[in-house]
């Protein structure tokens, strides 16, 4: 199965998706609700597993969350979190067919998710929070550390879309490509700020933008 596909993943995959693991259930249920790309089920799965590993509890705040896939398997990783705040300027139509299907397999996610279509800078944070986002496109990875920085809350992003048109690289394009550098660059001024950071990579084969940081107020 090509992973990085965009494909939807309807009931004609279900037969790959057969086994006991909370994935593949959870793929199940994707499937079902027919409205999902392949590679944003990947995408979404390598980076909850990793970033519940490193961080658990916290009302979970899915930032440019898409169809809120994220914050949902987060939920379902750890149950000690009490929820999930979906935000987005644009929620699309099918998330909620998503969610139902999620819901349908497991009740406890009843009302611990919310959706709320809002420009980011509307969303009050937490310290106590948890805020992920995968590929929010160029400066909205930066906006959502910011944001994450001022609540002095735990984040995790896995950015894409890099611009570099306007970006202050350091001085390190010499040494490293420019996407690398500017995150090599995220990590420094999160250092800065007094975070401890976290860095690690996603499978290759579901995306090339797959470089995951995460990161904790000291």
């Amino acid at each position: 199965m090509d992973r990085s596909s965009r494909n939807r993943l309807t009931a004609k995959l279900l037969p790959q998706f057969t086994g006991d693991t909370l994935f593949d259930a959870i793929a199940r249920s994707v499937c079902r609700a027919g409205c999902l790309p392949r590679k944003e089920l990947f995408e979404a799965w390598e980076v909850a597993r990793r970033v519940r590993r490193r961080f658990r509890g916290g009302r979970v705040v899915d930032l440019a969350c898409g169809h809120g896939l994220l914050g949902q398997v987060l939920l379902l990783l750890d149950d000690s979190s009490p929820g999930a705040l979906a935000v987005d300027r644009h929620i699309p139509k099918s998330a909620s067919a998503l969610a139902a299907s999620l819901l349908h397999d497991w009740s406890r996610l009843q009302e611990r998710i919310r959706f709320v279509e809002a420009d980011l800078g509307e969303v009050q944070l937490h310290r106590d929070d948890l805020i992920v986002s995968v590929h929010a496109c160029g400066g909205l990875t930066d906006q959502i550390l910011d944001l994450a920085v001022a609540a002095r809350a735990r984040v995790a992003v896995l950015p894409c879309c890099h611009d570099l048109k306007a970006a202050d690289l350091g001085g390190l394009r010499g040494w490293m490509d420019g996407p690398l550098a500017m995150d090599a660059l995220r990590v420094s001024r999160l250092r800065s700020r007094g975070y401890r950071v976290f860095t690690q990579l996603i499978p290759g084969d579901i995306t090339p933008k797959n470089r995951l940081l995460m990161a904790e107020p000291e």
